[in-house]
């Protein structure tokens, strides 16, 4: 695991942004995504950039259950709104939250992940230490799943929302077996509220207890974070 501490998230995004231009040039061709206010700088640096995602995949890592794409609080809106309209992938996809049998979302989503293995998995992190909407207590062994969000997860997003009631209570994620099939994982974390998260993600055991620990035992996981997010690891 290599950690690299940064001033701010601008700078954060950057050196993100840098890791996966290189993987590219090295020939990556999937990339994995995530939505939240964590990654929202370095869609800012892919948009600004001349590179070309024409002939790459693109693969989010979750989507929550009863909005509809065109939804402003959809993951599929955010998407188009700080990426897909300004790059076009050759393919995206995201869970859809809306279908009429989820289970069988749910299978559509891990052929999708085994037929375009991911090269470069974009992560943020949760105050509990969830990656995705993998939240503490699930398996490390599951693949794409629905899930039941903790209160915890619920009042963080609610910000996103005109109250928190508006806020769904599910969603559909990438799993965390899925997740850790990735050949690169980059995880981002802003702010002095991530710290705990942060330190028990590099410092902690592996557990359950705070699902991003598992990435201790994958082979190439790249960590930037500010200082903030970084204070507990000294």
């Amino acid at each position: 695991m290599k950690i690299i501490t940064v001033p701010d998230q601008k700078s954060g995004s950057q050196k993100a942004f840098a890791l996966i231009k290189n993987g590219l040039q090295d020939g990556a061709k999937v990339l994995g995504l995530a939505t939240g206010s964590t990654p929202v700088m370095l869609y800012q640096e892919m948009v600004q950039s001349d590179l070309d995602f024409s002939k790459n995949t693109s693969i989010n890592l979750d989507e929550y259950v009863s909005l509809p794409a065109d939804n402003p609080q959809s993951y599929h809106y955010f998407m188009n709104q700080h990426l897909f309209q300004y790059k076009k992938f050759q393919h995206s996809y995201i869970p859809n939250g809306v279908a009429a049998d989820i289970s069988a979302e749910i299978k559509r989503y891990d052929q999708i992940i085994k037929e375009n293995p991911i090269d470069i998995q974009i992560l943020g992190i949760g105050q509990n230490g969830h990656i995705g909407f993998n939240e503490p207590q699930t398996p490390f062994d599951c693949t794409t799943h629905r899930v039941q969000l903790t209160q915890s997860t619920i009042e963080a997003n609610a910000r996103f929302f005109d109250n928190q009631d508006e806020v769904p209570k599910e969603a559909i994620s990438m799993g965390i077996a899925s997740i850790m099939q990735s050949k690169h994982i980059i995880l981002m974390a802003w702010g002095a509220n991530k710290a705990e998260a942060i330190y028990q993600t590099v410092k902690g055991p592996v557990t359950t207890a705070c699902p991003a620990s598992i990435l201790q035992q994958h082979p190439q996981v790249t960590l930037i974070v500010d200082e903030a997010a970084a204070a507990k690891l000294n």
